[in-house]
C-alpha cells in the first residue's frame, strides 16, 4: 500500500504493508530514529510525534491512517540556532538523564504548549470559561502520558515552565 505524508516539512511516499505502524515507518522506512519504541503498547510515550498538530503515540497508529498527514518528529523541532527553545530549556534544566524518553517528551511538550495557547482545557483546568493558565498541575496532567524511567520530571516541568513564560 502506498501512503503519502509530509514528515518534518518533506513530502514522502512510502510503500508498506497496511499493518505497519507509523513508528516503524518513520524508523525503518525514513531512517528517523529519534522516536523510540519503548513499550509498543502506547503506555510510555517514548514514540510521541505530532500528527496534524496533535500529539499521538506513533506505536498505536497505522501508517495507512496518515495518508496526506503532516507529521513532526523530534528531528523536525529545530529552531533558528539548531535547537528549539524547548530543547534548549531541557538542556538548561537537566530535563533528561539517559535520554530515551526525551524525543517523546519534547514532541509532547511542544504540542501541549500549542494546546494551551489554543485554550484547550485539561482534566485539571479549574475555570473552563477563562484562558488556560499553565500551572504545575496542568503541566503534570498534560504530560502524564510520557514516562521517564530516570525520574527527571522536575527538570522537564521546569523546562516547560520556562518556555511557557517566554
Amino acid at each position: 500500500m502506498k501512503t503519502q505524508l509530509t514528515v518534518n516539512r518533506t513530502r514522502h511516499e512510502i510503500e508498506a504493508d497496511p499493518r505497519v505502524t507509523l513508528l516503524d515507518a518513520l524508523r525503518d522506512h525514513l531512517g528517523l530514529t529519534g522516536s523510540k519504541k519503548g513499550c509498543d503498547h502506547g503506555q510510555c510515550g517514548a514514540c510521541t510525534v505530532i500528527a496534524d498538530g496533535r500529539r499521538i503515540n506513533a506505536c498505536l497508529s497505522l501508517l495507512a491512517q496518515h495518508d496526506g498527514s503532516e507529521i513532526v518528529t523530534v528531528e523536525g523541532l529545530e529552531g533558528a540556532d539548531g535547537l528549539s527553545p524547548l530543547q534548549r530549556a531541557f538542556l538548561d534544566h537537566d530535563g533528561m538523564q539517559c535520554g530515551y524518553c526525551t524525543p517523546g517528551q519534547l514532541c509532547s511538550a511542544t504540542a501541549m504548549l500549542d494546546e494551551v495557547r489554543n485554550g484547550r482545557a485539561s482534566h485539571v483546568t479549574e475555570d473552563l470559561e477563562a484562558p488556560v493558565t499553565l500551572t504545575r498541575d496542568e503541566i503534570m496532567e498534560r504530560m502524564s502520558g510520557n514516562l521517564c524511567r530516570c525520574a527527571c520530571y522536575s527538570g522537564i516541568v521546569a523546562a516547560i515552565e520556562e518556555v511557557a513564560a517566554e
